[in-house]
């Protein structure tokens, strides 16, 4: 249920402060907020800590939510955003340390072992930091280039250039 204004019901409540109303936004939430946070930093660990701080930002910040767009859409912003600070808070030396406990995978040419598989998902983590961030906004998450461009900090040059190198580097783990 929406009131006029376009801000859902249960949005409304929480926003008054309602901690059940914004247990039942969490419950709801709480999936695709750590499918973001996962995309981007590439690290399980990461990303549950990230997931938690998005919900803390989300309750410092709900009032501000004006139903301008949909809550969801609002909420994945934040999301975005809170994972990109923390990235630049780290620098890029923290970065860069391997989400997989076999940071070997990481070396030019070497493929994974035999029975372990890729998915998508660690092909993902196994991409450097730049390409990754720009394939998850760009390919998976549906931004533009100037967006990309604006959301890291980056020019649009460099978005599309880091996306073309992200492909190049999955197509290529892939196909192993």
């Amino acid at each position: 249920m929406s009131r006029p204004g376009g801000v859902p019901e249960i949005v409304r409540r929480a926003q008054a402060g309602d901690e059940d109303a914004f247990q039942a936004l969490y419950r709801d939430q709480v999936g695709r907020v750590y499918a973001v946070c996962l995309r981007l930093s590439g690290d399980r660990g990461a990303a549950d800590e990230l997931t938690q701080d998005v919900f803390v930002r989300l309750w410092e910040r709900l009032r501000s939510f004006r139903g301008e767009s949909a809550f969801s859409t609002w909420l994945h912003r934040l999301a975005t955003n809170v994972v990109l600070m923390a990235q630049r808070s780290r620098g890029r030396r923290e970065r860069r340390v391997a989400s997989v406990e076999d940071p070997a995978v990481y070396d030019r040419g070497t493929a994974p072992r035999a029975g372990e598989g890729l998915d998508l998902e660690n092909a993902l983590a196994r991409l450097p930091p730049g390409a990754r961030e720009v394939f998850v906004l760009h390919d998976v998450e549906g931004f533009g280039h100037a967006e990309v461009g604006r959301l890291l900090g980056i020019a649009e040059g460099t978005s599309k250039a880091q996306l073309f190198r992200a492909r190049r580097l999955l197509r290529e783990m892939l196909e192993r």
